[in-house]
């Protein structure tokens, strides 16, 4: 058996390697396809995603044949906001039998993140990467979370990473009192002045400005966080403009300060890959949500008010079940406020990190 790491180099390679995927995936009933139109500008460069960062694609072959594959990322905005010369292992995927493969791959990867001055490197969060999912792997999650299979734990693991933070999801199945509520909710906040906009309302560059500082400040102390640019805020609401998310995504304000964003994202069930004879349950068709307030305006209601005008427009457009989406293990705040408008726990999700010095 012989293993060997590439650099794949040119739009053909890297093509290969981001289908990848779907040869991974094609062993479940349903999955999401592989984002070639995303992910293919930045591994080339030319995405905003790609600014302020350093990526290296990697490729696990055993006897010529890909087993395995990997992105290693200098982040210098989660170096600059954090302090902490941490590195990235993003875009993960592998075949059940590729053990070796996995550990060749992973140490090949820390080791060029060492070279570039990294201490650790962590997967499953970072650059548009999410956690590993640890169980409900027969249901469709929302698009950009992960649905790998079960072994991926054992590979990790074995290729020297530990559990390092844990994250749980939330789903809400629409019923007539939780409209109830949700109404309230919105209604209690518009009472005492806030307003709450959808984005396709407000100016461009306006939008992607406060859009942007907005979500960066509430997020600026969330685990794992990197800082993002307004051109990527402005490239997803411009490439997901036909499903609706200027319709769900929104900006609260008081007086004219944005004190709240609301990133929501109906998913298009029909672009998902489905076995002979798999039918999506509806608790399958999902969006998915980040949601932030500023200190000064927690406290209010305000969380619950955007979400609930989110979520009262997806029910108009015909949604039975909603996503409150990822949350970390200890944000209980965050945790209490999916609960507050009916969401319950539905599944769980790890990410790892492998030290290089002990």
């Amino acid at each position: 058996m012989a293993i060997t790491i590439d650099v794949p180099q040119g739009k053909a390679a890297l093509e290969e390697f981001i289908h990848f995927h779907d040869r991974v995936y094609s062993q479940h009933t349903a999955h999401w396809a592989a984002p070639l139109d995303l992910q293919l500008p930045i591994l080339t460069g030319d995405s905003p995603f790609a600014r302020d960062r350093r990526i290296r694609p990697l490729l696990a072959r055993e006897n010529g044949e890909i087993v395995a594959r990997a992105a290693a990322v200098v982040d210098q905005r989660y170096i600059r906001h954090w302090n902490e010369p941490l590195g990235h292992i993003v875009m993960f995927e592998a075949l059940p039998e590729a053990r070796e493969a996995t550990r060749a791959l992973m140490d090949a990867a820390c080791t060029w993140l060492a070279q570039q001055g990294s201490e650790a490197a962590r997967t499953g969060m970072g650059m548009l990467d999410f956690p590993y999912l640890i169980d409900a792997y027969d249901i469709l999650p929302p698009s950009l979370l992960r649905h790998n299979p079960p072994y991926y734990h054992v590979l990790i693991k074995q290729a020297g990473f530990e559990a390092e933070q844990g994250f749980v999801d939330y789903k809400i199945r629409v019923t007539p009192a939780l409209i109830e509520r949700w109404q309230r909710a919105l209604d209690a906040a518009r009472h005492v002045g806030y307003r709450i906009v959808p984005v396709k309302q407000i100016e461009r560059a306006r939008r992607n400005r406060e859009f942007t500082a907005t979500w960066n400040e509430t997020f600026r102390a969330h685990w794992g966080w990197s800082p993002f640019v307004e051109d990527e805020i402005g490239m997803f609401f411009d490439a997901f403009v036909d499903g609706g998310i200027q319709d769900t995504s929104v900006l609260a304000y008081d007086g004219e300060d944005p004190v709240g964003m609301l990133f929501v994202n109906p998913d298009d069930p029909h672009h998902a890959v489905l076995a002979p004879g798999r039918v999506l349950d509806p608790a399958e068709k999902l969006n998915v949500l980040g949601i932030g307030v500023r200190e000064r305006a927690r406290g209010r209601g305000l969380n619950y008010a955007m979400a609930a005008y989110a979520f009262l427009e997806l029910v108009r457009r015909g949604a039975t079940y909603v996503s409150y989406t990822l949350v970390l293990d200890d944000n209980w705040p965050s945790r209490r406020t999916g609960e507050g408008l009916g969401a319950y726990l539905c599944a769980n999700y790890l990410a790892y990190r492998r030290n290089f010095r002990r």
